[in-house]
This record gives C-alpha cells, structure tokens and sequence, in this order.
C-alpha cells in the first residue's frame, strides 16, 4: 500500500460515519494521477498555500481600512482563524480535517481589496454582480496559475461556494466553514475594535456575555463547545440559547462597529476608486494576457472584475495615483 492507500485507510477506521472520506471524492474536472503520499484533499490544502492568491491575502484589509499597527486583521489572518476554529470542530467531531482544512483555506480567495466595500463597489458596477464566495470559485477554477486553475476537487469548490449564505455545502466539512467564519470573524472584529478604540468589552451587553463570556477566548470557546455538543447526529448547528446570543452579538457589532462613522470614515473613497480601476482595465489592452483571453472569451466586463477583484489594498492604491494622480515634475525635466 502506499502512504496515501494507507492514510485512506486509516480515515475509513477512524472516522465518523458522516465524514467525506478522500477515497469517496467525486473528483476533478480534468482526472490526475493519484499522489502516493497525499490524499486528494491534502493536494487541494497544499495548492491553495501555494497559490499566488492566497499570498495576496496578507495585504487585504478585513475590517478597518489601512489601518496603523501591526496586530490588526488581514484577509489572511482571518483564515488561518477560520482554519484552525473549523479544524477544531472538524477533528471533535470525527470528520475529515484535511478537507475542512482545504476548504477555510480557501474560502476567501476572491475576496477584493477594501474588504466588504470593495465587493459592495464591483457589485454595483459588474452587470452580472459580484459575489467573493463564487469569485473564490472561480479563482480557483479559472485565473490561477495563468488561467490553468487549480483543478481542485468537487467537495473543495463546494464547500467554497457555499461558505457564506444560500444553499449549503454538501458535505458537513463545507458546512463547518460557515460556523466557523462567522465566529471567527465576531471575535477578531470585536478585538479590532478595541485596539482602535471604537468599543471596550464592557459596552458588550451583559445579556450577551452572561451566555458568551466576556472575553475573547471564553466566547471562542462557547460557540465552538455549542457547535461540537450540537452536532454529534449529521447535522452542524448550536444549541438555541446560545446561538441567540451569537444573534444578539452580531446585532451590536454591526451598529457597534460595522456601521461606526470612526471605523469606516476611509470606505466613502472606496467606490470612486474600484469603478476607476474598473473602467481603466475594461480595456482588454491594459490587462494581463491570460486576461486578455478571459476577455475574449467572456467579454471585457469579466476581464477587468477578475483583475480589480485580485487587488490587495495597497496595489489598487498605487495603481489609481499611477493611472489618475498627477506626477511632480520639475522644469528641468523638459
């Protein structure tokens, strides 16, 4: 047996009966050569680490617009935080951790630069609107690897897609990411919060923390305790008291923090600058090759959103003062 044979093996032991065993993927679009080491969905895990989007995560802001200060959130912190939350889960309850892992990891590749406002500004100018969760799909089915793709397997794409809202995954790895994005974002937002003194704890309605605790770890530590005790039978969910108060805590943060004149006084600039970027490179010219051939095929619209969207905050920042901010000049230079 090989490595892989052996690993797969072990999964059928070991396992709950609701787990996605690798054995039993349903594949990928173009069929590969087995890894003798690595299960399918190990492959997955490792190609998102390695993939050029996931690299670019590091310099996408999660909350607070260019914030000052190196402890604040970025798109990839905040995935390694949804990783190791859904990772958690995965392993209390018996499921497959590779593939959950695969799927956090990737969860997020589509998202654009100045974080929600970027998404709002494409959605408001792409004619077929813009969602991150089927951006990250189609990062990793189409731009990836100069538009090869990462050719990841059916259950990873699912669980991409359906991490945020509407249908739900198909397999209970994908549905862990929902839970497990949602608080790890409540949680390091509340944190981000703090360190800019836009919120303290104690403001956190003490209804909220009679149930959730008040600190960071201890409400870490409700949720996910409530997931695992509430999802022993096929189904991933919290118990009722609990997931009101997660309800609750979500309601404050958005008038608290979401909604914050202070907080969110940069995102007012964010719309001129994504539709100005957008218009920019709606010229086929001024693109990437394998962009280009995006553009050929799917038209200029397509084209140009796949490349605004692939932004980090600070690129589409220098490309606007390149493309729109006069140049100093002295008359030397003439």
């Amino acid at each position: 047996m090989t490595v892989r044979e052996e690993t797969q093996a072990l999964e059928r032991q070991t396992m709950s009966p609701y787990a996605m065993l690798s054995a039993d993927t349903k594949g990928r679009k173009e069929p590969e050569e087995e890894c003798e080491l690595r299960t399918p969905f190990q492959r997955d895990r490792d190609r998102i680490i390695h993939c050029k989007s996931f690299r670019r995560l590091k310099h996408k802001t999660q909350v607070f617009l260019s914030p000052e200060g190196d402890h604040y959130r970025t798109r990839l912190t905040h995935t390694l935080e949804v990783s190791q939350i859904a990772r958690t889960i995965a392993r209390a309850l018996h499921l497959n951790e590779d593939l959950t892992e695969a799927v956090a990891l990737g969860h997020d590749l589509g998202h654009t630069p100045f974080g929600h406002a970027g998404e709002r500004a494409l959605n408001a100018i792409v004619p077929q609107g813009f969602r991150h969760y089927e951006q990250s799909v189609r990062v990793v089915d189409k731009l990836e690897k100069e538009g090869r793709g990462l050719n990841l397997t059916y259950e990873v794409r699912n669980g991409i897609l359906c991490h945020t809202c509407g249908m739900e995954a198909e397999t209970l790895e994908g549905k862990i990411i929902r839970w497990a994005d949602r608080i790890a974002y409540m949680n390091h937002d509340i944190d981000d919060a703090i360190r800019a003194g836009v919120l303290r704890e104690p403001d956190i309605p003490k209804e909220i923390t009679a149930v959730l605790g008040d600190s960071k770890t201890r409400r870490i530590t409700a949720l996910i305790r409530s997931v695992v005790e509430n999802s022993r039978d096929g189904t991933i969910r919290m118990d009722e008291v609990t997931y009101q108060a997660y309800q609750a805590l979500d309601a404050f943060l958005y008038e608290s923090v979401y909604l914050n004149e202070y907080a969110k006084k940069e995102e007012k600039k964010v719309p001129h600058i994504i539709r100005s970027l957008f218009t920019y490179f709606e010229n086929p010219d001024h693109l990437p090759d394998y962009l280009k051939r995006i553009a050929e095929k799917e038209g200029k619209e397509m084209a140009a959103c796949d490349y605004v969207a692939g932004m980090t905050d600070h690129y589409a920042v220098e490309c606007y003062k390149s493309l729109f901010i006069p140049k100093a000049w002295n008359l030397g230079d003439i």
